[in-house]
């Protein structure tokens, strides 16, 4: 489900101090009670990074913002996970 175009949404972006580059977008400030057992055990004890006002034109580094705005108003939070790295392999010339 697509957020409306004019809808804005305050969410807070925490970085989990288990895995680099992992990011947990809630729609709550420190609502982590209503994430799942197996998300938290995960992520690890949150680090507050950013407060973010969410916008169909806003530009994410990593991330569709219309898939996160419609995340924080499904469930209440979006999970980012660090980007994946494929190693680029030498043929040995």
């Amino acid at each position: 489900m697509k957020a409306p175009k004019n809808c804005e949404i305050l969410c807070w972006v925490y970085a989990s101090p288990r895995q680099d580059e992992m990011y947990l977008y809630l729609k709550q400030k420190d609502d982590f009670d209503s994430l799942p057992n197996a998300l938290r055990q995960h992520f690890g004890s949150p680090r507050l990074v950013m407060e973010l006002a969410l916008h169909a034109g806003r530009k994410l580094a990593r991330e569709d913002v219309e898939a996160v705005m419609s995340n924080l108003d499904a469930q209440g939070y979006h999970l980012q996970m660090p980007p994946r790295i494929d190693a680029d392999l030498n043929d040995g010339e």
